[in-house]
């Protein structure tokens, strides 16, 4: 006969590991099927310029593309164990080459993401279309499908846009940290146009009518309602975050920016940088970074200095940068569906674009996982997560390359 103890015992027992299993561990077996069985695209994913310039440690025989590597946030075996298979190759366009060369970096850049298909057919392969994407799934390849950050290529000519679209653009971001000749950007306190410039209303039609996507991240607030109120597509934030999070931070939409976005069927793709996602922690670092600046100066030291070394370390080991986790990301999702409704959220990371701030447990592509898994402790449904994840964007996509 079993005592009394040992029942309480045994029932204690129970109790405790049903509560362990309260978080998204209790979910993460169906997160992995889920995020294989469901097409993943990320609106945005910075690959190819830091190819080109931050001299990832490359074999040469990879020809630009980390296979497996632990360099960056992107290569090919942790994208497949993180189920992404379509990332948004960003075409990257900083503002200094406005007026200066941006058509030929664009080209560049195109070039290459077309050479890492050319070296390794049997993994990639490009994708103009979501029907494209379908196509490359089934054939268990990953799709480099293109979005072009910045419209400093378009270099006032709208011909350029065909040029572009029929080199495999699918979305163009209308500007990036400073103002361009199409609008302006929220970075960018100048207000050069008040929005969008006289030749950058041409750009919002004749996007529409050669069915390039136009991406709103970056842009002004100004900018954002001229552009909602002029296209007759659906737009994008290819990789923006909720304003509520970050009070006072214009790259990311606010709550009034969210309604009209679902009025205008469009989509916003949740950014994982820290700095996006979470402004008491981005306040945070920055306190620690003046605080550790005074020190310095006190010591007569600048930041380089060799002899600044140790007392940095010795700072930041007492003083450890902070981040965002996944929890603040499906916070940001929740946030959008309350406000726009689940139509209208998908994900555009800004991997290889926002540095060492990606949130714990989504420190490179093979944690998309970890979001399923907090997604479906929070109670979304398979069809909820299958929106998320690709079909949202793909709508947008779809209507966009319908010729009106």
């Amino acid at each position: 006969m079993r005592t009394l103890p040992y029942l309480l015992f045994c029932i204690s027992f129970i109790a405790c590991s049903t509560a362990k299993k309260t978080g998204y561990e209790a979910y993460e077996g169906k997160a992995q099927v889920l995020a294989h069985q469901f097409i993943i695209t990320d609106g945005h994913v910075d690959l190819p310029y830091r190819l080109k310039v931050k001299n990832f440690r490359l074999e040469k025989e990879y020809l630009g593309i980390p296979i497996s590597t632990n360099e960056g946030d992107f290569d090919f075996e942790r994208a497949r164990k993180g189920g992404l298979d379509a990332p948004f190759m960003s075409i990257y366009i900083p503002s200094s080459y406005e007026d200066n060369g941006a058509k030929l970096l664009a080209d560049s850049l195109i070039d290459m993401v077309e050479g890492i298909v050319k070296a390794h057919p049997q993994k990639f392969a490009l994708a103009r279309s979501p029907e494209d994407v379908e196509r490359n799934f089934e054939d268990k390849k990953i799709s480099l499908p293109m979005g072009m950050e910045n419209g400093a290529p378009i270099e006032g000519d709208l011909n350029n846009l065909t040029y572009f679209k029929d080199r495999g653009i699918s979305y163009i971001t209308l500007t990036h940290a400073k103002d361009n000749h199409i609008c302006d950007s929220s970075y960018d306190t100048t207000r050069t146009w008040n929005g969008l410039s006289p030749f950058g209303r041409q750009v919002v039609h004749t996007m529409n009518e050669v069915g390039i996507m136009i991406d709103i991240s970056h842009v002004s607030d100004s900018t954002f309602y001229q552009v909602i109120k002029l296209s007759s597509k659906p737009v994008i934030a290819s990789h923006s975050s909720c304003r509520v999070f970050t009070p006072g931070f214009e790259r990311n939409m606010n709550d009034d920016m969210l309604r009209k976005l679902a009025t205008n069927g469009g989509v916003i793709q949740i950014n994982f940088g820290s700095s996006f996602l979470d402004g008491a922690v981005q306040a945070a670092n920055e306190v620690n970074r003046e605080n550790l600046g005074k020190i310095l100066t006190e010591k007569g030291l600048d930041w380089r200095d060799e002899k600044a070394k140790p007392i940095i370390e010795k700072f930041q080991k007492n003083n450890p940068t902070l981040y965002a986790d996944v929890q603040k990301v499906a916070d940001h999702i929740d946030h959008v569906v309350q406000i726009a409704g689940i139509d209208h959220v998908g994900l555009g990371s800004d991997f290889d674009g926002v540095g060492d701030s990606l949130p714990t447990g989504l420190k490179d592509v093979s944690g998309y996982p970890n979001l399923i898994a907090e997604l479906l402790r929070r109670g979304y449904r398979d069809e909820d997560i299958r929106k998320i994840c690709y079909a949202n964007v793909f709508r947008v996509w779809n209507k966009v390359l319908q010729r009106s």
